[in-house]
């Protein structure tokens, strides 16, 4: 097959699965649903409490670094739903990516916050950051599936969250320290 032909094929695809993730979205995730309105307070809500709680002394670091989380999170998250290890059966527009409140918001934020309390208090990021993951992948993981919100397939499972969690949090503490010292050396 020539690449043009592929790629055509690859197109008409993609447009049945955008079709269906709109009649799925109109259906059973928008506006009317209770569902698109947990999502919607998933994602503002950890968004006020950082404007809350966010030390203004270090925002560019701290928002870096959260920055960072989302980034790896959302392009992981994408991945593992391409590879139809995780459905998230909720969202707040089809064309967004389908676990935003999740990524963008309820992960970065957590992780900023700790951050955050870990710069400030002088404790061991690695040692919180192990504790914040594992809260996260097997406290709010497992309530996000009895809820219905997230499936996991395929041999995957919150213990595969709990290390994508800490990596990409140490991955973010890492990037976020390289550039603080390469500029603070200027």
């Amino acid at each position: 097959m020539s690449v043009k032909q592929h790629w055509k094929d690859i197109n008409i695809a993609s447009e049945k699965v955008s079709s269906l993730i709109n009649s799925y979205w109109h259906e059973h995730s928008d506006w009317g649903n209770w569902q698109f309105w947990v999502v919607l307070l998933c994602l503002l809500i950890p968004l006020i409490v950082l404007l809350i709680k966010l030390d203004r002394n270090r925002t560019f670091e701290i928002l870096f670094f959260g920055f960072t989380v989302h980034m790896l999170w959302t392009y992981t998250d994408l991945l593992l739903i391409r590879l139809g290890y995780i459905d998230h059966h909720y969202f707040l527009m089809p064309f967004l990516p389908q676990a935003l409140g999740i990524t963008a918001a309820i992960i970065p934020v957590s992780f900023m916050l700790l951050y955050q309390y870990c710069l400030n208090q002088e404790k061991p990021f690695i040692i919180w950051t192990t504790g914040l993951s594992a809260i996260i992948a097997f406290g709010f993981a497992p309530i996000e599936m009895l809820a219905g919100f997230v499936s996991i397939y395929q041999g995957f499972n919150i213990v595969h969250l709990f290390f994508i969690d800490g990596t990409i949090s140490m991955i973010a503490y890492g990037m976020t320290k390289f550039f603080v010292r390469f500029y603070m050396a200027r």
